[in-house]
């Protein structure tokens, strides 16, 4: 039983994510554009 809830569950959030009724609730703060695995620096 705890598996066929399991897995309507994660059908549940795939159709979901599907249909764009997801949010990404992470801010931009630690997504910063990296240059060959190195950080990108803002400023020179």
């Amino acid at each position: 039983m705890e598996l066929l809830f399991l897995l309507l569950f994660l059908l549940f959030l795939g159709s979901a994510s599907a249909l764009g009724l997801t949010v990404d609730s992470r801010d931009s703060a630690d997504w910063k554009p990296s240059d060959g695995g190195r950080r990108w620096q803002s400023h020179p």
